[in-house]
Order: structure tokens, then sequence, then C-alpha cells
């Protein structure tokens, strides 16, 4: 999956989506997209990324306090 940084607009291969997935996790591995050579894997922040779109990504992926709101109820 190809996500974009929010800072620099550039092209991010995330290399594991069960990471990505993961609510708890703060960080994903992944490597820029660009240039003619592969770039080496790194940590990016869920903080900093973005769909390709420009929408943020879900809370739900980010958040693991997302649904307090409901149990307050």
């Amino acid at each position: 999956m190809f996500l974009k940084e929010k800072n620099n607009g550039h092209l991010v291969e995330i290399l594991s989506l069960t990471e990505l997935f993961d609510l708890y996790q703060q960080e994903v591995v992944g490597r820029y997209h660009y240039g003619e050579e592969i770039q080496d894997p790194e940590k990016f922040s869920k903080q900093n990324l973005i769909f390709q779109s420009g929408e943020p990504l879900p809370r739900c992926w980010i958040d693991p306090h997302y649904r307090e709101a409901e149990l307050k109820r």
C-alpha cells in the first residue's frame, strides 16, 4: 500500500499492513518510493501519513481510545 507523507508529499510504500492496521503501533515500516533504486526501509510515524487523496488515516488505525465515548454512555 502506498501512502503520502504530510510534510513533504513523498510516496511511502508500507511494508507491513499489520503494523498499519494495529492501533497500538505508533510507527510503521516503509520506504520512500522515488528514484530508480529501491530505498532502504525506515520507520514512519502514522501521525505523519495520509492517503494519496489527502484524506487522513482512520482513527481506528491510530487512536487506541477512539471508542471511549461510546463506553461512557
